[in-house]
């Protein structure tokens, strides 16, 4: 739109803040540099009281020697992080067969009508059962089970039975995370995807799973970080991953120290996917205006 001389203003120009909006704006950035010197100062405070203060107690000389030794966390770290690439291998393709197991039975549990009643009471059912089974307990069951059956074709491997089981645990949790986005999605959404001649199927497709996904991304992440914890539960079938691996060097040396590196390893796979996880959440709260 032209102004009065019949010039069009340059979208590139940026209007000149007035005195009071200037003034605000300096206070603003002073309170953040305060309030980002205050949390360093506080932070480096309150790590200095817990290093002095764990330093200093009566144990600590032998405490050192035993979990902090750099030496033996030198010479096990080798091992340790090959035992971590296959924590990381059973990570991704469980990660995928989650997602897709878990996806379908949230689904199945959505559908509606008398006639698919049995897929809903199945999926109701999985979700009951492996929610209520601990992890642990189903390790042992299907990673000792499967194999004393002896049937052909059926895998033996301890790193791929603890990938199943990790699959059938992680996609009852996950299950109901997709199907309260589902659910999430008010009912106005799929009348107006009917009324413009989409299917079932095609709704769900292209309409309500894309919102459903959407909305259910935090927590969904949040559980992908509890899951890469939980891969190395795998080691007490056997698998030498980080755990096992920790454990074979630390019944060598005595020492303690390679559990502490394999821990540190653990944390440094899971901070960059909490973080995210943290972003994701973020944004969906800035999108919904909540902050």
């Amino acid at each position: 739109m032209a102004d009065v001389g019949g010039q069009r203003p340059r979208a590139d120009v940026i209007p000149e803040l007035s005195p009071l909006a200037q003034e605000r704006l300096a206070y603003r950035r002073s309170r953040a540099r305060r309030s980002t010197l205050v949390a360093l100062v506080s932070t480096v405070v309150f790590a200095a009281a817990v290093v002095v203060g764990v330093t200093s107690t009566p144990g600590w000389p032998r405490v050192q020697v035993t979990f902090l030794n750099p030496a033996i966390a030198w010479s096990s770290l080798p091992l340790i992080l090959e035992g971590l690439w296959l924590n990381v291998r059973v990570l991704v393709v469980t990660e995928i067969g989650v997602l897709a197991l878990g996806l379908l039975i949230a689904v199945l549990r959505t559908l509606r009508g008398p006639v698919f009643f049995p897929l809903r009471a199945l999926a109701t059912g999985y979700v009951d059962l492996f929610r209520g089974v601990p992890l642990l307990i189903a390790l042992y069951l299907i990673g000792f089970g499967v194999p004393a059956l002896r049937l052909q074709g059926v895998p033996t491997s301890t790193a791929v039975l603890g990938t199943i089981t990790l699959i059938l645990i992680y996609s009852a949790y996950v299950a109901e995370v997709f199907r309260a986005g589902i659910e999430s999605i008010h009912p106005s959404q799929r009348a107006a995807a009917r009324s413009l001649g989409l299917n079932h199927r095609q709704s769900m497709r292209l309409v309500i799973l894309p919102q459903a996904v959407r909305r259910v991304l935090p927590p969904l992440l949040n559980d992908f970080v509890a899951l890469q914890k939980d891969v190395g539960l795998i080691s007490v079938l056997g698998a030498v991953d980080a755990i096992r691996a920790a454990q074979i060097v630390s019944a060598r040396t005595f020492n303690f120290t390679p559990y502490v590196v394999a821990a540190v390893l653990f944390i440094l796979l899971a901070v960059p996917t909490g973080r995210i996880a943290d972003a994701v959440a973020a944004r969906a709260a800035r999108r919904q205006g909540l902050v």
